[in-house]
């Protein structure tokens, strides 16, 4: 996920005070050229911390719908060619007044950043603030990614009077299951690098430029990484000591009941790609079966990385190979969305209620919802003569369920965890992991007829340890004739904590050596395997330093300076039998 310059003033006479506390109140526009701009307005919140803003105004004063886009990451952040200051100004030549914010305790704002927990006030006096001003007609809109996106859900949850609606693009929501912890995992490179980059009111990322990160990471307990980073983070900390669903995440996670008070249109953005699609389809899924809105929602999910849920995409990614209408026109997008929703100028918003891309068979798909009625959930059984070691073993996956079958068996090795080739990106053949005796392998025969996968996939498997606790992961490939093998799917790979197997509300050890259901939720895809191609599941214990290696110990995660092997049973027999479930299409 997304991934104070202080000001002084000598003393002088209260009279002077005041002009100056009101010029700073509310700036004045320059007008130069076809709009106008206000830099640094400081905008009050209701605990008195001022954060800071900049506004980007049509050249003709008058009152207009406003947008607000409210980032982390400094509102003069720019990355190649795109920056918010020129996407501000696209909008603001279709009408509209573009207010983006520092968050609390980020660029020129006042206050400490803390993560998403005082955003949803902070979000709730800027909207209503920008609806006071003599530039606005009192209808506000929210757009941004990743953290830009979450922070409109928090904002739309407090019920802001003036907020109309919201483009939420690739947002976080679902804690313990997608930040900082996956599966009860914790996302310890994710955690210390993001919270290290966001530790002060500036870019802190290039102070690691040149670290250890591999030993950095490998430093036990977890607890004080922070400090052999060479910074104390005390989010850091609290993510490590906060591992179950307790009032400490419940803050920000939405519920049924909040989904049934959120009468809001929203049209929401992500990627197959996209490791923030998990929250993204959150708020889709509790939208469309909970809000008073639930007809003012659309969805539109491309062959779409994090970022490029918000650019718009490319025709490669790795070896896949998309459309070039897989390339999307978001601003324009946006601005029809707005147009009706907000500005009220365009009489209705054209566009499907589900607009999807499928990869492998590359073609986009208009669906009356998602996931689509006409998907038909089948299973995909694990199956061996007990040597499914690598993909050179005997693993095979079959729609025919096992009779009685020998167990497959591997050691996870705490200081030897699966690790990806460094600075790999998505859709890059993955048999050189494949070659690790410590990693299951289970393919299909090549399919003679395509197989097309809508939703969300589950893995269930059957597994015993001899440890207290372990974890255990999985992901799905597409084989490609040639051989090479294509990760599909949001995440790099699914892990499950065997402490957490029952859900995150409490920590439940194993029992050594007795077999345990558990499911791995693999996220949503939109793909086709083909003709020829073959459907590959992986099993294996650790994906590092993406989650940071189980101990196997059942120690405290934090705390824990121990560790030792675990030795893994995975079964697929007729009384335990370890299947994939596919959402499959009829007649693709």
């Amino acid at each position: 996920m997304f991934r104070n310059f202080s000001a002084c003033f000598a003393r002088c006479s209260a009279c002077a005070l005041v002009v100056i506390a009101l010029f700073v109140a509310a700036p004045r526009a320059r007008a130069e050229g076809p709009f106008r701009t206000q830099f640094n307005a400081r905008i009050p919140m209701r605990d008195s911390v001022h954060l800071s803003a900049d506004i980007w105004l049509p050249a003709a004063p008058d009152r207009y719908p406003s947008i607000l886009i409210r980032t982390p990451y400094l509102k003069s952040m720019a990355v190649g060619n795109f920056s918010l200051a020129k996407l501000a100004q696209f909008y603001v030549t279709h009408g509209y007044v573009v207010v983006i914010q520092d968050v609390r305790g980020r660029g020129d704002s006042e206050g400490e950043f803390n993560f998403f927990f005082a955003d949803a006030h902070d979000g709730y006096d800027t909207i209503e603030w920008m609806a006071a001003q003599p530039w606005s007609n009192g209808k506000v809109g929210m757009i941004g990614v990743s953290y830009l996106g979450t922070v409109q859900w928090l904002a739309a949850r407090e019920h802001p009077p003036h907020l109309v609606c919201i483009v939420p693009t690739a947002p976080a929501g679902r804690y313990l299951n997608e930040l900082p912890y996956q599966g009860g995992a914790f996302m310890l490179e994710w955690a210390i690098s993001w919270l290290n980059g966001t530790s002060a009111h500036i870019d802190q990322g290039p102070n690691a430029n040149g670290l250890d990160m591999k030993a950095l990471l490998n430093h036990r307990p977890l607890l004080d990484v922070d400090e052999v980073f060479g910074r104390r983070m005390p989010m850091y900390r609290e993510f490590l000591q906060h591992d179950t669903m307790d009032d400490y995440w419940k803050r920000i996670q939405f519920t049924k009941e909040d989904f049934q008070k959120l009468d809001i249109p929203a049209l929401t953005i992500t990627g197959w790609f996209d490791a923030d699609q998990p929250g993204a389809l959150f708020y889709w899924r509790g939208m469309r079966a909970y809000s008073p809105a639930r007809d003012n929602q659309y969805l539109l999910a491309g062959p779409w990385t994090h970022i490029q849920t918000f650019l718009g995409g490319d025709q490669r990614l790795g070896d896949f190979e998309f459309s070039g209408d897989s390339i999307y026109d978001l601003k324009t997008l946006h601005i029809a969305f707005f147009d009706h929703f907000l500005k009220g100028s365009a009489p209705k918003f054209e566009f499907p209620r589900a607009h999807i891309y499928v990869t492998g068979s590359n073609k986009w798909l208009d669906e009356k919802e998602y996931p689509p009625a006409a998907a038909q959930t089948r299973s995909l059984y694990l199956r061996s003569g007990g040597k499914a070691n690598t993909f050179a073993g005997d693993g095979t996956l079959s729609w025919s369920a096992p009779a009685d079958e020998p167990q497959d068996r591997y050691t996870y090795y705490p200081e030897n965890p699966v690790r990806p080739a460094q600075g790999e990106e998505r859709g890059t053949d993955q048999r050189y992991i494949e070659r690790r005796d410590d990693v299951l392998v289970y393919t299909t025969d090549a399919l003679t007829q395509p197989v097309e996968v809508i939703g969300k996939i589950f893995v269930h498997l059957f597994a015993a340890s001899d440890a207290r606790d372990t974890d255990f992961t999985a992901r799905l490939l597409d084989v490609y004739p040639d051989g090479r093998a294509l990760n599909v799917g949001p995440e790099d790979v699914d892990i499950v904590r065997a402490r957490f197997r029952n859900g995150p509300e409490r920590a439940e050890l194993l029992t050594p050596g007795k077999t345990e259901y558990y499911q791995i939720e693999l996220y949503d895809m939109a793909h086709t395997f083909l003709p020829g191609h073959r459907i590959r599941l992986e099993i294996s214990s650790s994906y590092a330093p993406a989650f940071n290696p189980n101990s196997n110990t059942g120690n405290p995660v934090a705390t824990d300076t121990e560790s030792r092997p675990a030795k893994q049973t995975i079964f697929h027999d007729h009384a335990a039998a370890s299947y994939v479930a596919l959402p499959v299409m009829p007649n693709p």
